[in-house]
């Protein structure tokens, strides 16, 4: 994916990217015996497969060269691969998924600031009112079992937090990195790192053939494949655009887990859903207008 995609191509590949990282909450209720540790390992290790395997097609004898072309950028942007891969699975094992989901709402604003304070870049006003209504939408969607949390959960829930500051931080470096540094191989350094630190914590493993099938699928189709597709998104999006399109992620889930494993969302779930849908349309309404007024 050498070429930089138009602003209606990229929001198409970012939507995507954030549809297909939304069903694994669906498919890892159908797992018998993997759990924690053990799925982040081999859905790690399968996301690294799969990007290692799609820049041997795409680069043939020169996808070693590609992995070191990424230099301090391309660990930089593994490192934080490496860190949502493992936080988002720690935290569900130590808390609900609503309560994750709702700590991973936050990283449209954090990316906002750092866009602001690393990259100088100015933040249209109608973006900060669409984080704000989206984070009040996730707010609500899950308030509920927020107010549950208990003392373990809200050690869950801090872990969790590792996830928006490690995707903004991540965010920032693909901005920064632009059009001259290809940053998709840092997806798999993401997986290798992420595979070696869950090693020893997932041992003894007990994933049965069944597991590993329903791991490969995600490694392949949840992560590896999206992950590639949002940082080939990022080169015609902007910051905020990128976090705020990431929240179909949180959106969608619900809605996955409903249809597919017999999850019925709770009103507050449906309607919160609703706002966060909105404030994105409508930012990305918004942002198509001078666009349009310029090409004209």
């Amino acid at each position: 994916m050498p070429t930089k995609p138009s602003h209606r191509n990229a929001l198409f590949l970012m939507v995507c990217a954030a549809t297909l990282w939304s069903i694994a909450g669906v498919l890892t209720r159908h797992l018998d015996a993997a759990r924690g540790f053990e799925v982040t390992f081999w859905r790690s290790c399968f996301a690294a497969l799969f990007v290692a395997a799609a820049l041997l097609w795409q680069k043939r004898a020169r996808a070693l060269a590609a992995v070191r072309s990424g230099g301090a950028l391309g660990v930089v942007s593994g490192a934080m691969w490496a860190v949502m891969f493992c936080c988002f699975m720690i935290a569900l094992t130590m808390t609900t998924v609503a309560n994750t989901l709702i700590v991973m709402s936050v990283s449209p604003l954090l990316t906002a600031l750092f866009a602001w304070l690393f990259l100088r870049q100015q933040i249209a006003l109608r973006t900060w009112l669409a984080i704000a209504v989206a984070f009040g939408g996730m707010v609500w969607m899950f308030a509920g079992s927020m107010s549950q949390a208990g003392g373990a959960q809200l050690a869950g829930m801090a872990i969790a937090f590792g996830v928006p500051l490690a995707a903004s931080v991540n965010v920032i470096t693909l901005k920064k990195a632009g059009h001259g540094v290809d940053l998709i191989p840092a997806v798999l350094l993401g997986g290798v790192f992420s595979a070696l630190l869950m090693l020893p914590l997932a041992w003894p493993m007990r994933a049965s053939l069944h597991d590993v099938l329903i791991l490969a699928i995600l490694g392949f189709f949840q992560l590896g494949f999206p992950c590639m597709l949002m940082v080939h998104a990022s080169k015609s999006l902007s910051a905020p655009e990128i976090s705020l399109l990431a929240l179909l992620e949180v959106l969608l889930g619900p809605i996955w887990a409903w249809l597919g494993a017999g999850e019925v969302p709770a009103r507050e779930a449906l309607l919160g859903g609703a706002v966060v849908l909105s404030a994105l349309v409508f930012n990305e309404l918004l942002a198509v207008r001078p666009i349009n007024a310029t090409a004209s």
